[in-house]
């Protein structure tokens, strides 16, 4: 899958990649993902995590990539890559119509561009293309990424007081959200 998405003068590409395009491109999706939970977004992690802890999570997600049940989408601009999402499919028999939105990020520098935007948009086509309308999606209650789901259309399902914890071993709350998709025609 390719969607091109142009903002003004900046043209960005978004693909799905097969199993052989995402171990191709790990080194980059590690130094994405380094710097996101670094730089404060823990996307699963308790910051700070070291490059080892990024490929092993990375690479523990190939078989799910190869078998079909975990779609992972990238954006580029100029061949490199600046922003990553995951959807993970139900694979169980009573829900063949769900999916759940995993560990979106853009690098700090190209936030606000619009790129996450269009990573949800690719999302939400591949998850209708592959028969998924039902898509939820957990994320720290209070924080931007709250909002722009929000804003993209998403609804509150339910909070989980102290779902993680933070360095200090301080508690966050964790809000569960939900889009239903309308199918493809």
């Amino acid at each position: 899958m390719v969607a091109p998405y142009t903002n003004g003068s900046q043209s960005i590409t978004i693909r799905q990649l097969s199993a052989l395009e995402f171990v191709a491109l790990l080194p980059d999706l590690v130094d994405l993902f380094l710097e996101t939970v670094n730089g404060g977004s823990p996307l699963g992690f308790l910051a700070p995590i070291t490059r080892d802890t990024v490929r092993e999570y990375l690479i523990s997600l190939i078989p799910e990539v190869e078998a079909g049940s975990r779609l992972v989408l990238i954006a580029y601009r100029d061949n490199v890559v600046v922003g990553s999402g995951q959807l993970a499919f139900s694979r169980r028999s009573n829900s063949p119509h769900r999916a759940e939105l995993e560990r979106l990020f853009v690098e700090r520098a190209s936030r606000g561009q619009g790129i996450g935007r269009s990573l949800m948009h690719a999302l939400h086509c591949v998850a209708r293309q592959n028969g998924r309308t039902l898509i939820a999606l957990n994320t720290r209650r209070g924080e931007p990424a709250e909002n722009f789901y929000k804003g993209l259309g998403y609804r509150e399902a339910g909070v989980i007081p102290g779902w993680t914890i933070g360095a200090e071993g301080e508690r966050y709350d964790h809000v569960t959200l939900y889009q239903e998709l309308a199918p493809v025609a």
